[in-house]
């Protein structure tokens, strides 16, 4: 299986940036597609951010141009680099990963593995 672990969360005044990272272990050789999502308050859960094994990204029209998703594969980790946030950013925010599919959706339910969640609060 694979476990994945999330850090680097925490709260930011609007304009600020903060870097998310997702360790993961386990048979990750085995996972094609990584991905961020979050959820709002009061809101359903979304993607931010995919990126599979060639190192090709997708981004939510949201985040375009602000959030970076990379990965570093010799220490089986994910980041997302999160610049200019805004309040409406404010969420948990999860790691995911799956194995079974050509190109990585964003969809929620596509993924099989996920993190526990991490807060990111963005103050006005």
């Amino acid at each position: 299986q694979v476990q994945l672990v999330e850090s680097g969360g925490g709260s930011v005044q609007a304009g600020g940036s903060l870097r998310l990272s997702c360790a993961a272990s386990g048979y990750t050789y085995s996972m094609i597609c990584m991905g961020w999502f979050r959820q709002g308050p009061g809101k359903q859960r979304e993607g931010v951010a995919t990126i599979d094994s060639l190192g090709g990204t997708s981004y939510a029209d949201s985040v375009k141009g602000r959030f970076t998703i990379s990965k570093d594969s010799a220490k089986n980790t994910l980041y997302l680099q999160m610049n200019s946030l805004k309040p409406e950013d404010t969420a948990i925010y999860y790691c995911a990963a799956d194995g079974r599919w050509r190109l990585c959706p964003e969809r929620t339910s596509a993924y099989g593995y996920w993190g526990q969640g991490i807060q990111v609060t963005v103050s006005s």
